[in-house]
């Protein structure tokens, strides 16, 4: 026992001399942002040879009866296992209700192309890591506990009617600002704290704001202008000794990215602590609650502890694992289990016969520099340009991941569009969206026939809550494809 705890600490060394590039290349290539047909699923993983056995029963998935041999090289071994292993077209955990074209919904109602939203999310449209209790989510990115109307926002935490805006924390009624804190009717203001009616920080009495405030927001064909140039002005709350955007109730986090609640950690993206913090967590992406000691993980389970390097991990005391619930502790190399305990590739030992065994891997790959190494490029099952990855460093050339035989997607995304579907242009769209003679905004019903193509050649379409919720908040239809503007959740600088 005492020599995996020597190993572990190699492991813990290894992840925190980790550089942030190298963590975005590795592990938050992990974390797809696209779906794709598979035969007939709809699915996580792109339909290529290194995607075998894809179900559309989680269940089954996450009762895997594959199990696996140690030959002497741990990684072969262990893709083995992986390939002969069912995996869930799309992660579905608890009771979902209309949910079919999102992934990672769990307790959700009501999601369409958005991913990892769930305890209690109702209504969220092209949005991603949504928690806790929030309802009428648009185009927005990390927002958590009891939220209510959030338009093309990042970083948003308890608060409602947000629109074009980041890191807004506790307010009310908010355009094209950043950096509130408990801040009510403000436009264009940025670092205020329990302000109201203020408009370029500047306070207007009530009557004054919200004439002003009509005034500018009529003018809709320069609301994505104005978005431009703040959606990067992403500061750090409440935090002390802290690095990178996003930071609230944090301290000593270095290179952190939409940080809440944690503490002593590096290299970590979409980090919430809970209440009574997380901590000691290196090299991570979508990290859960009230947790500590994970060392390379994608997609950490809540109140677990001692993980290292890891997707999509519930269980403590685990290692080189993928798809383990909360139920499991002490296993490495394992794929796809519940409610099991001293496990290497699946396979059961008694907890003496584990400890010997996992020295020895462990013995091994320290011989072969390959201990504390996060899964190779050849075993990620995800387009590396579908992925956070490529969405928060765009310089890692095509050459270069495929050196590391990670996959590109070098063919545009392909789209089904019936030969009598009218296309519109940018130009187009606004003749579909007007003020009518009464002052009302109005958006035609009839886009939601149409495609739209933007500047790039994507093409998309309108949806029926997307149009309902624009034409309630009288915004604009939007002008970019969905994909692009996930890239700007992203640009951290």
């Amino acid at each position: 026992m005492q020599d995996v705890r020597v190993r572990e600490d190699k492991i813990k060394e290894v992840r925190k001399q980790t550089s942030f590039r190298d963590f975005v290349k590795e592990i938050t290539s992990r974390y797809n942002f696209n779906l794709f047909r598979y035969q007939w699923h709809i699915s996580r993983y792109p339909e290529v040879e290194r995607n075998k056995n894809i179900v559309d029963d989680l269940s089954i998935s996450m009762n895997n009866s594959c199990i696996g041999e140690y030959t002497g090289d741990f990684f072969k071994d262990f893709h083995d296992l992986y390939t002969r292993s069912p995996k869930a077209n799309i992660l579905h955990y608890g009771s979902n209700e209309n949910c079919e074209f999102s992934d990672g919904s769990y307790g959700a109602k009501n999601c369409y192309l958005s991913f990892w939203a769930g305890r209690g999310v109702e209504n969220a449209l092209y949005s991603t890591f949504v928690v806790n209790n929030c309802t009428n989510i648009i185009d927005s990115f990390c927002v958590a506990s009891n939220c209510d109307n959030i338009f093309s926002s990042k970083s948003v935490l308890e608060s409602s009617n947000i629109f074009y805006s980041v890191q807004i924390h506790n307010s009310y009624n908010i355009y094209f600002s950043s950096n509130l804190i408990g801040c009510k009717n403000c436009l264009f203001c940025d670092g205020l704290e329990n302000q109201s009616y203020c408009i370029h920080n500047k306070q207007f009495s009530q009557e004054a704001y919200e004439e002003e405030k009509k005034s500018i927001l009529q003018d809709k064909k320069k609301f994505a202008e104005w978005y431009q140039k703040i959606h990067t002005n992403i500061g750090n709350l409440w935090s002390h000794n802290v690095t990178g955007k996003g930071i609230t109730q944090s301290e000593n986090i270095e290179n952190g990215y939409y940080v809440t609640y944690a503490k002593d950690s590096k290299n970590v993206i979409l980090y919430e602590g809970g209440k009574t913090w997380s901590y000691n967590f290196y090299d991570g992406i979508d990290i859960g609650l009230d947790a500590h000691d994970f060392y390379a993980s994608c997609q950490a389970g809540t109140r677990a502890h001692d993980v290292y390097c890891c997707v999509f991990i519930g269980a403590s005391h685990a290692y080189y694992c993928m798809h383990i619930d909360d139920t499991c502790s002490y296993c490495l190399g394992c794929v796809g289990l519940q409610n099991k305990q001293f496990c290497i590739l699946n396979k059961q030992y008694t907890k003496e016969e584990r400890f010997i065994l996992a020295n020895k891997i462990f013995e091994d790959m320290e011989k072969a520099w390959t201990l504390g190494q996060f899964f190779p490029g050849w075993m990620n099952p995800f387009y590396f340009n579908d992925t956070a990855a490529y969405l928060i460093d765009d310089s890692f050339s095509k050459e270069e991941v495929e050196k590391q035989w990670y996959m590109r997607r070098d063919d545009e995304i392909k789209v089904d569009i019936p030969a009598w579907t009218e296309i519109l242009t940018k130009n187009d769209v606004h003749t579909y969206q007007w003020y009518t003679t009464n002052g009302e905004w109005e958006i035609k019903k009839d886009i939601l026939k149409k495609v739209i193509k933007d500047e790039k050649w994507n093409y998309y379409r309108i949806v029926p809550m997307e149009l309902k919720f624009l034409q309630k908040h009288g915004l604009p239809l939007p002008e970019l494809h969905r994909l692009e503007r996930i890239k700007l959740w992203f640009e951290f600088n």
